[in-house]
């Protein structure tokens, strides 16, 4: 049981909206269109709904009830076994390499809001002094039929070579790019100035973080159906290719997303939930965040895709050779869009602005996610959040400067593809282990029924016991195939390996033979359960009550 008092929201539209911002950022963009298109169109659609409605939903559902009960963060959460608390500084590691080079990404939006008040756009011509003899305008009243191999759109040169400076690979590193130096300092004091009073601050932001970006998708969208060749994009986005589903990797790809996108092992959604009201029903927003997410990832499809039908009917060639994935797509081919516009410094600032504001949610809740998971570990610093905080923020400002030199990209690059592939999987099947096999699902069952006042379904628990581990040992196995190198072996494990060190750790300093003390660190502790204390006085004595019922307990599972 915590120490002290525990943050709590100020309603639970705050909750929702947090959660929101945090599952809805920059990957919805350009990572979930993209992927939807390569993997069969509107085909995919059905793995995609497929992996929500059976690992999304449940995973979401699973870490927003084991934080809200124990009013926990990511690390104390494992006080339910702690032979896996390894997992919770896991998940602090992995939050802090993810937001080294997520800060970094947050400067471009900075940057490009910067330039948009330049008229006429720096990105819409060539014949600037950074541009090069492969420079190649595209627009409404040209059509170009080179081989797209050999040229450079100026929206391409601009973002590689005017605002990044990217050097040729992530083996010339090279000097500071200081203008992004400048906008990743902005960001994080932005950032620190949101995040320091904790989800007293958080939870009014959202109001306008979170919502403010929909109404420029709204206008996003309406401008892109009526562009030419709108329809050839968007055809391209839904037309189902159903050879596609018999490729077990597009099965893996849409799992994978799920997680990028959702964020379950990642330790937001369980510190979000850890400060709800104890008696909240949580089942209805864990169901609400992953369709209201899954809804935008295909709303932001239509806009994508929009776009590029368009820009491929100015360049003559098909779509298929502008679509792009990544930052890419965000800052290269969005902006072409965007010039061809009226009003285009306009959009360009409304559209910047909202990529900015999508991405920052999503750094409140992660850096919350670490600050709140060693508090409640510590508890005795809680009165010292402000400075924890602080020094947080200038600790992975001071890091996150690699990610600001001219090889800046490739290291995004790296540490994108590899961070979460072994850690989240990982983390979340050490979750339903901790939760549903050695905790126990009965014991897992009279915990919801008392902190809800409904039983928990066999629905959920089928899933968590028998489906989800699974799902998680097939997306394990894919994901580390995209493995490279020493490198990127390094930085998927980094997080990783403090799961068995910390067991090593725990099991050493019990006392007995080897069997038993695995057993007793597998055990819920003596601080598991709820954090206050008239609450946790009212769940023991229910505990006890029931225990004798438990076996009558499932035939009130049902609907």
């Amino acid at each position: 049981m915590a120490e002290g008092s525990h943050e709590r929201w100020g309603s639970q539209t705050e909750y929702l909206l947090s959660c929101l911002g945090y599952a809805v950022g920059i990957g919805n963009i350009w990572r979930f269109p993209y992927l939807c298109y390569r993997n069969g169109g509107g085909a995919f659609l059905i793995p995609y709904f497929l992996t929500l409605v059976i690992c999304g939903i449940p995973l979401v559902y699973l870490e927003t009830t084991l934080g809200q009960f124990a009013s926990a963060g990511c690390i104390s959460v494992f006080n339910i076994n702690p032979l896996f608390k390894g997992a919770g500084y896991a998940v602090v590691v992995l939050n802090i390499i993810a937001i080294i080079y997520f800060a970094a990404i947050m400067s471009y939006p900075l940057l490009y809001i910067f330039h948009s008040f330049t008229t006429p756009l720096p990105w819409q011509s060539c014949g600037n002094s950074w541009n090069t003899n492969r420079c190649t305008e595209i627009n409404s009243n040209s059509t170009v039929n080179a081989t797209i191999g050999l040229m450079r759109t100026p929206e391409d040169e601009f973002f590689h070579i005017r605002l990044l400076q990217a050097s040729p690979s992530i083996h010339e590193i090279g000097g500071i790019v200081w203008p992004v130096l400048w906008c990743n300092l902005i960001c994080w004091l932005l950032v620190y100035l949101c995040i320091c009073n904790g989800v007293k601050s958080v939870g009014k932001i959202v109001y306008f973080t979170v919502l403010f970006p929909y109404v420029v998708l709204f206008a996003l969208f309406v401008r892109g159906v009526t562009l030419p060749g709108a329809i050839q994009g968007i055809l391209y986005f839904i037309l189902p290719d159903w050879t596609q589903l018999k490729k077990p990797k597009v099965w893996a790809d849409a799992a994978t997303q799920i997680f990028y996108s959702l964020g379950p092992g990642w330790g937001g959604l369980v510190s979000m939930a850890s400060f709800n009201k104890f008696h909240y029903n949580n089942l209805r927003s864990s169901i609400i965040i992953p369709i209201v997410n899954s809804g935008t990832s295909v709303w932001a499809g239509f806009v994508v895709f929009s776009v590029l039908g368009f820009a491929a009917d100015r360049a003559g060639v098909p779509v298929d050779q502008v679509a792009t994935a990544g930052p890419g797509l965000a800052f290269v081919t969005y902006p072409a869009a965007v010039s061809l516009m009226p009003a285009p410094n306009f959009w360009a600032v409304t559209f910047f602005v909202m990529l900015f504001f999508l991405g920052i949610d999503t750094m409140f809740v992660t850096i919350e996610a670490v600050i709140a998971g060693l508090l409640d570990e510590y508890p005795k610093l809680r009165h010292r959040r402000k400075l924890i905080t602080l020094l947080t923020c200038v600790a992975l400002f001071g890091i996150s400067i690699i990610c600001n030199t001219k090889g800046g990209l490739h290291v995004i690059g790296l540490l994108d593809a590899h961070v979460a592939i072994a850690c989240v999987p990982t983390v979340c099947a050490m979750e339903i282990i901790a939760a549903v096999y050695t905790y126990g699902q009965d014991k897992m069952s009279v915990d919801v029924l008392f902190m809800t006042g409904r039983p928990l379904r066999r629905f959920w628990l089928f899933l968590w016991r028998y489906i989800l581990p699974v799902i998680l040992s097939v997306i394990t196995v894919y994901s580390l195939r995209e493995a490279s190198g020493i490198a990127g072996w390094s930085v998927a494990l980094a997080s990783v390996i403090c799961i068995p060190m910390y067991a090593v750790r725990t099991i050493y300093m019990s006392r007995g033979p080897i069997i038993q003390r695995v057993r007793e660190n597998c055990r819920a502790n003596s601080k598991w359960g709820p954090a206050e204390n008239e609450v946790r006085l009212r769940w023991e004595t229910f505990r006890n009550k029931t225990s004798r019922d438990l076996p009558l307990l499932p035939t009130n599972y049902g609907p």
